[in-house]
């Protein structure tokens, strides 16, 4: 294993501007490109099918028509922008060239197609954090910063052969930091700007449970992620036709499917085990959203890593979505899908894993040599670095669009749900609505909103008998 060559993320080399002048390994490369990148783009559908399952009913159509969204604006803007600020030539920060893709060899174009299905990824993330209660322009506007600006950086940084981090000794092979500390950190600060949803927390700031209408929408959500996420991690080689790039692909599948292993069967435990935070019960959605945590934590180091480490890497990573989330609802942060607890809280340990267990140069394996050091704190400079920028872009971008009244739905559309008032197109039969929630044939709306505010400190309950 220690023979195997590991290739970096890093943009191609080929600037042949005849897409015929190039050799066969180069065009089954790009074909690897091109057909997992279509395996990664179906992760939209589980992020999609994964929220709306644990949202109320009357938001639906609405999470559905974001996570849309997410597919069309990260196309136009990562093809308008980010690709240039990410892979174009320019300064160790940024890139200044092939806006619009002006320029770009079609040699180029299938590693843009895979890299807009990452950035797609990263944005999406954050429509489940913020769910139920943003305004719908709103989030077309933060959706189209995120793919093209905010994410696009840090790619430059850490995957661009003349980014600062790349430059470094520091690693994120599939992107622990790269995506999903980009897309848990905008969770969070999205989240915290936004405030919860109306009747999440009672007068004492209790938490109090507001249940997704469908468990087996969840499921299969959950089940798509994680076959999309398998094929993100074995995507990340990007080389497959050098000597050993077989073997390699292979082990990163290994070490995802140890990961996620570890990681659902441990926050399965701690969710049956601990009294606080488990109440005796065998959680399908939390061991789900551990397994998601445990593929989160071993992006930076699949090909890098034993099988064994993946196990131990991901059974970690579901402790600390466990912890962060306990952590988050403490501070009175409604995050109905765990996003930035999952994808922040485990993509933070799996950067700080990667230099502690890679199977080559890790403190533990080279003897704790000076190497081996500078490559652990430059993945904790890196991270740092990261965490900082998007901190910062997204509380900003976050606190403007609050402070101009388009981040938050008002109050009655809250109460009502999102689906009727912004698109005039229920998810389910009005009848499953039950009445009084301005989906009756007849129904009024005032007198529609004033029985709402009447009902709005037990929504939740009433949800859910309405459901049942």
């Amino acid at each position: 294993m220690d023979d195997l060559q590991v290739e970096s993320t890093a943009a191609p080399t080929n600037t042949t501007t005849h897409p015929y002048n190039v050799v066969t390994n180069e065009n089954l490369n790009e074909v690897f490109h091109v057909i997992i990148g279509m395996i990664v783009f179906f992760m939209q559908a589980g992020f999609a099918f994964l929220e709306a399952g644990s949202i109320r009913s009357k938001n639906t159509t609405n999470i559905l028509v974001k996570n849309l969204m997410d597919v069309f604006i990260g196309a136009v803007s990562f093809w308008a922008i980010g690709y240039a600020l990410a892979f174009g030539k320019g300064t160790p920060f940024f890139g200044t060239e092939y806006f619009f893709l002006i320029g770009l060899p079609l040699t180029g174009y299938s590693y843009w197609w895979y890299h807009y299905v990452y950035a797609a990824t990263a944005s999406t993330i954050v429509s489940g954090a913020v769910a139920e209660r943003t305004a719908f322009g709103g989030y077309l506007i933060y959706s189209s910063i995120i793919t093209a600006f905010i994410y696009p950086i840090v790619v430059h940084w850490a995957w661009d052969p003349q980014g600062w981090l790349l430059y470094g000794v520091g690693k994120d092979f599939a992107g622990s930091s790269v995506v999903h500390c980009v897309g848990g950190v905008t969770s969070l600060t999205g989240a915290f700007i936004l405030g919860p949803r109306i009747g999440r927390f009672d007068e004492n700031g209790k938490p109090k449970t507001i249940p997704g209408h469908t468990v087996p929408l969840v499921a299969l959500g959950g089940f798509i992620l994680i076959f999309g996420l398998f094929g993100f991690n074995v995507g990340s080689q990007f080389r497959v036709t050098f000597y050993g790039g077989g073997p390699v692909a292979a082990l990163i599948a290994v070490n995802t499917a140890m990961a996620c292993s570890g990681g659902g069967l441990t926050a399965l435990l701690i969710k049956r085990l601990h009294p606080k935070i488990g109440g005796n019960s065998w959680s399908l959605l939390v061991c789900l959203n551990g397994s998601l945590a445990g593929i989160v934590s071993i992006c930076a180091s699949c090909n890098a890593v034993y099988p064994w480490a993946a196990l131990l890497i991901g059974a970690i990573a579901a402790t600390a979505y466990v912890c962060w989330s306990e952590i988050f609802l403490r501070c009175k942060i409604d995050d109905p899908l765990d996003a930035a607890a999952v994808h922040m809280g485990a993509g933070i340990w799996g950067v700080i894993a990667q230099p502690i267990f890679n199977f080559k140069t890790s403190i533990f394996y080279t003897g704790f040599t000076a190497l081996s050091w500078a490559r652990f704190g430059w993945n904790l400079l890196g991270l740092g670095c990261i965490i900082l920028w998007t901190g910062l872009t997204s509380g900003l971008m976050f606190y403007l669009l609050n402070k101009f009244g388009m981040f938050r739905v008002s109050e009655e559309i809250e109460l009502k749900g999102l689906d009727l008032p912004i698109h005039g197109e229920p998810a389910y039969p009005r009848a499953a609505y039950g009445s009084g929630w301005g989906m009756d044939d007849d129904y009024d709306v005032e007198e529609s909103i004033i029985l709402l505010k009447q009902r709005k400190t037990s929504v939740p309950e009433q949800d859910q008998e309405e459901k049942e």
